[in-house]
């Protein structure tokens, strides 16, 4: 199934992100849309680990997410736009959200299959990351602008996906179960 690993990080990507809820207003909409996002990251995170504890296979989600954390914190620290507790944190989720999806791929090749509904999912968050890119360059080639923390990190995301694409193309789209060769 999902690693649980994988979603708290996934939360901790999004509250450290959105921390200017507490310092800054642009919208109602930005203010709401990034409470959903914590609520939900959270709620899944509670889902997971109490609600169906039972169906949670901890035993493959074995990941040791300290290996990831460390060196975020430690990089986000080192390259950064500017040395501010905000700025810092806002990059560490940058960073952070770039390899959050380790464990659950680390989960997929312990146990050497997953569930098509999960293949399904992993795919769209895959998906989602990569149109990032996309809006990248929109906003480089119609405002000129350009964070290099950002793309970096999006282009290191998609790169760890790219196997996962191609098992997702030429299994789950054919019909067939997602199994490591």
């Amino acid at each position: 199934g999902i690693s649980g690993k994988s979603q708290l990080l996934f939360a901790v990507v999004f509250t450290t992100r959105y921390l200017d809820l507490f310092t800054s207003f642009i919208s109602l909409y930005n203010t709401s849309m990034k409470l959903i996002y914590i609520a939900c990251s959270y709620a899944t995170v509670y889902l997971i680990y109490m609600k169906f504890k039972a169906t949670y296979d901890g035993n493959h989600d074995t990941f040791r997410v300290e290996f990831l954390i460390v060196p975020v914190g430690g990089l986000s620290f080192l390259v950064n736009h500017d040395f501010s507790p905000l700025e810092i944190l806002w990059t560490f989720s940058i960073y952070l959200e770039s390899v959050a999806i380790l464990p659950q791929l680390f989960m997929i090749s312990k146990t050497g299959e997953a569930e098509t509904i999960t293949t399904h999912y992993l795919f769209f968050l895959g998906l989602y990351r990569a149109l990032y890119l996309v809006n990248w360059i929109w906003r480089y080639y119609f405002e000129g602008f350009f964070d290099l923390i950002a793309v970096v990190a999006g282009v290191v995301q998609t790169v760890l996906y790219c196997d996962f694409f191609y098992l997702y193309v030429t299994k789950v789209l054919k019909g067939k179960k997602l199994s490591l060769p």
